[in-house]
């Protein structure tokens, strides 16, 4: 069956919604308890996973591309998830990493502000002051986040097919329109072609990623595209050494077919000001 990806405000109520439509669909879950289980196996650490799960960068600095290949792993991670099929994928901009997919059914839960604060107050026992102060960093990390990294407006409601206000239907009635949304024929008849380009997607990120650890290359001036395991490298380079890095690397990452070559080699200067 379809991919399941959830968008959620804080305090909706959408978690349990989730785990309750997982286990009666036998779906995996794969939420941030879930990625914290893989994440060692990938290479990261639970301090790194922290500074980079859901968030934007908090400024501009040499850790840049650490901080961008530690993002660059969650989403290998998230991607490798989806191959079995049957999973649920709970935030972590899900809708956006699949795009381009036609078998993923995108969800948004919303509610409004005051109701989400009294909901998420009484959840944890919080003082509602400090439940509103939680609530509205979450949103705009979160937003950020989509933003910085998707560049979308994560409220648009065109980036999902089903958008449910927690605060206007139960549970109940929510998971029942879940489950039949993703028992669509229109969704399962497309899951050949999107399999195919899961696959592209996943070597495309195994390259990006290797591309980051590797420090030889500064990747953020340049692009990679997949396709059928042909792999398109558009944008610029500072020298020749890290455009033959570049191709070296993805040469050796298992899948590649071929590499097509369209970088250019733009040397930077730096020049003092007159004193």
């Amino acid at each position: 069956m379809a991919i399941i990806t959830i968008s959620r405000l804080m305090g909706t109520g959408a978690y349990q919604i989730a785990k309750d439509v997982a286990r009666r669909l036998k779906y995996s879950l794969v939420d941030g308890a879930r990625i914290s289980e893989l994440a060692r196996a990938y290479g990261i650490s639970p301090e790194a996973l922290q500074q980079v799960d859901e968030k934007p960068p908090v400024s501009i600095t040499n850790d840049d591309q650490r901080h961008a290949a530690h993002l660059s792993t969650v989403e290998l991670l998230l991607l490798e998830s989806c191959r079995a099929g049957n999973v649920l994928i709970y935030g972590r901009g899900g809708q956006d990493l699949l795009a381009g997919m036609d078998n993923v059914l995108r969800l948004r839960f919303v509610a409004p502000f005051d109701e989400r604060v009294e909901n998420f107050a009484e959840r944890e026992w919080l003082d509602p002051d400090l439940a509103r102060t939680l609530i509205r960093k979450s949103d705009q990390q979160r937003g950020g986040f989509i933003h910085f990294y998707f560049d979308r407006d994560w409220n648009d409601p065109l980036g999902y097919d089903l958008v449910f206000n927690t605060s206007r239907l139960s549970p109940g009635a929510i998971a029942e329109n879940i489950i039949s949304a993703v028992r669509d024929p229109e969704l399962s008849s497309t899951e050949a072609d999107s399999l195919r380009l899961l696959e592209d997607k996943i070597l495309c990120k195994r390259i990006e990623t290797e591309l980051l650890r590797s420090g030889a290359v500064e990747y953020l001036h340049f692009t990679t595209e997949v396709a059928m395991g042909h792999v398109t490298f558009s944008g610029h380079v500072h020298n020749e050494a890290e455009r033959m890095s570049a191709i070296s690397i993805a040469k050796g990452v298992t899948g590649t077919v071929r590499v097509i070559d369209h970088l250019h080699v733009v040397e930077y200067r730096r020049y003092r000001g007159q004193q």
